[in-house]
């Protein structure tokens, strides 16, 4: 309808998304021998969920998972088009590549930080693959420039002076992004750092 905003990367993303996972689905399904799923997003996901083993070991896993790898890449870049912060680093180590290697910060979402060559999607690595990149590269990244930085509870109690329920309380309310180690929940200090700006004078003094 005229006037009604309309998101046509999304659309083009959510479509393809819908494509793709329709046709690994289809092949699943006739050489399983089983029914097929309704055609939606999140009952052919689930459907290649419980088939994930048996397409793990199929001779066309690997352009399942690049394909799948490239849906990804292109949602993240249409649901967070302004909040990735990029890296240059240098060129790409994998052998006869020419492109150069790119770091992907997203800085208000929970979307993982990544490490992805300019011309080749499929040479990508996580986070917890920086290390052994870094070997690879000959060379140590700025890591404080690129990883995400983690509070505890006793660190935002102790930043800013709140009790440590408090604490609990706005992680629930403002739902904080959040990890466990070792036990221990560690909080996004974006989305800690966020909340405090917005909050006003008397509302701090209030939870004392």
């Amino acid at each position: 309808m005229p006037g009604i905003p309309f998101n046509a990367a999304a659309a083009h993303a959510r479509a393809r998304i819908l494509s793709v996972l329709g046709s690994w689905s289809g092949m699943v399904a006739e050489e399983r021998r089983v029914s097929a799923p309704e055609r939606s997003v999140a009952a052919l996901a689930a459907f290649l969920g419980r088939h994930v083993d048996w397409l793990a070991a199929h001779i066309a896993a690997a352009e399942a998972t690049d394909e799948v790898a490239q849906l990804v890449r292109t949602a993240r870049r249409v649901a967070y088009p302004n909040l990735v912060r990029r890296v240059a680093l240098g060129g790409c180590v994998e052998t006869g590549c020419g492109g150069e290697l790119v770091a992907f910060v997203y800085t208000h979402e929970p979307v993982p930080a990544e490490i992805r060559c300019d011309v080749d999607p499929r040479h990508s690595w996580p986070e917890q693959h920086w290390l052994h990149l870094s070997q690879r590269m000959g060379t140590a990244f700025p890591m404080a420039t690129l990883t995400t930085r983690w509070l505890s509870a006793a660190d935002i109690s102790r930043l800013w002076s709140i009790p440590a329920g408090s604490v609990y309380r706005l992680a629930s309310e403002q739902q904080w992004r959040r990890r466990t180690q070792a036990r221990r929940t560690y909080y996004h200090e974006v989305d800690v750092r966020h909340t405090f700006d917005q909050r006003k004078p008397s509302l701090r003094s209030a939870d004392h």
